[in-house]
């Protein structure tokens, strides 16, 4: 599936990822303690080591490709950064890593946060990617690790103002052989929506990531709703002020849908 071109970037991504993240090592019942009289059920031990090895695939091919995302995106961090001191341009970019499923990245007072969860995940029978050809030859090829986008305010966090509000803009849904799907908002969502023929490569992921800073980057603060600040209680304005009383995001009061926002 993957050309000799990639092959080299997942080989080397693979070396830093700890086997049995998944599964620890069993424990071997003696022989002198087991009940011989017991017979394992055929189909329930296939369908238990099926399932487990479907899903421990899922979880490794997820695992390369978050890999893949925090190297990419600190590739392109360090391009911004070469960039705005060539061009004597005052805009902060940091990359931070937060462990082995979640890093950010910092830029123009935005954060995106990216995060991988740590559990395998089926589409619901009525999603739209159950209806594809692509699922229905394999049913296996439903089952996806999933990375999730999030972006928050750099101040929210700055200013320990717990109550800001931030949005998910996107979550990748990555299947054991590493074809993906994007549910997400404009520029995400609408470019990588073909399960059956977009597959994680080098640059597919640039491509996710730039596109996610680009919908970032226009996604701006708006004024809420008069009405919806107008009334501050005393309590509100003589404690805690800025880190918890009065919640900030960018859509804060605002509908705040896939299609329209």
């Amino acid at each position: 599936m993957q050309n000799s071109k990639i092959d080299p970037i997942f080989k080397k991504i693979q070396k830093k990822i700890t086997p049995g993240y998944y599964f620890s090592k069993p424990a071997v019942i003696p022989a002198n303690q087991r009940n011989t009289n017991m017979e394992l059920k055929t189909s329930l031990k296939e369908l238990v080591f099926e399932k487990s090895q479907l899903k421990q695939n899922v979880f490794h091919s997820t695992k390369e490709a978050f890999e893949l995302f925090r190297e990419t995106t600190r590739d392109l961090i360090h391009q911004f950064q070469e960039a705005c001191h060539a061009e004597g341009k005052q805009v902060a970019f940091e990359f931070t890593d937060r462990g082995d499923f979640e890093f950010e990245v910092k830029f123009a007072g935005d954060i995106l946060l990216f995060m991988m969860h740590t559990n395998v995940f089926e589409f619901s029978r009525d999603h739209q990617v159950m209806k594809s050809p692509y699922i229905r030859e394999n049913t296996q090829r439903s089952y996806c690790g999933v990375i999730h986008i999030y972006n928050f305010l750099a101040d929210s966090f700055a200013y320990q103002r717990e109550n800001d509000l931030g949005y998910m803009i996107g979550r990748v849904f990555i299947n054991f052989e590493k074809h993906y799907f994007i549910e997400g908002k404009r520029e995400l969502g609408m470019l990588y929506t073909n399960f059956n023929t977009s597959v994680i490569t080098p640059e597919s992921v640039q491509n996710i990531i730039e596109s996610a800073i680009e919908y970032t980057t226009n996604f701006d603060l708006l004024t809420p709703p008069y009405d919806e600040v107008k009334l501050v209680s005393v309590g509100e304005m003589r404690t805690n002020f800025d880190k918890k009383m009065l919640v900030t995001g960018k859509r804060l009061g605002f509908r705040f849908q896939a299609d329209n926002e």
